[in-house]
């Protein structure tokens, strides 16, 4: 007995779209995380982690708080933020309004080093995304972003 296959797939056009779409956003941050590294020898997933964390009030947010944010699982947050309390660019905190929870700090080192990643970055993002966008499909783009996050459940903010 064969099965019916009720699948949509996709069309050549979506189809297209969607390998683009993926190796994009895969070269993209491939991109972005050779040249960070490269220039303040701080990784993707280190500056979104201080980058965070130099805009949160007091320089410190809740692990749970952070791994919501990152749109992490906590345990990914957990060992990143080890490996970055060991280059002493944050620190954990004990919670004093609940002794399950921690912290995340920002130290000295790490604010030092977002300060001096962030005009490499944001050239970069501006080189790699931005030069090649009209003000139109900027806010196209925006739109369109606005519509896939609140279509798989992500903030909208």
């Amino acid at each position: 007995m064969a099965l019916k296959d009720d699948t949509p797939w996709l069309n050549a056009d979506e189809q297209r779209m969607w390998r683009h779409w993926m190796g994009l956003n895969a070269e993209l941050l491939a991109t972005l995380n050779r040249e960070m590294q490269g220039d303040a020898g701080l990784s993707n997933p280190d500056y979104q982690v201080l980058a965070v964390l130099s805009e949160s009030d007091e320089g410190r947010i809740r692990v749970s708080d952070l791994a919501a944010r990152l749109q992490w699982e906590r345990s990914r947050v957990s060992h990143h933020v080890a490996r970055m309390e060991k280059r002493e660019l944050v620190s954990r905190l004990e919670c004093p309004d609940d002794g399950r929870g921690a912290f995340v700090r920002i130290t000295e080192t790490g604010q030092t080093a977002i300060e001096r990643a962030a005009p490499g970055h944001v050239r970069s993002v501006r080189r790699l995304v931005f030069d090649a966008l009209t003000a139109d499909e900027v806010a196209q783009l925006d739109e369109i972003f606005h519509r896939l996050r609140a279509r798989v459940g992500l903030s909208t903010e």
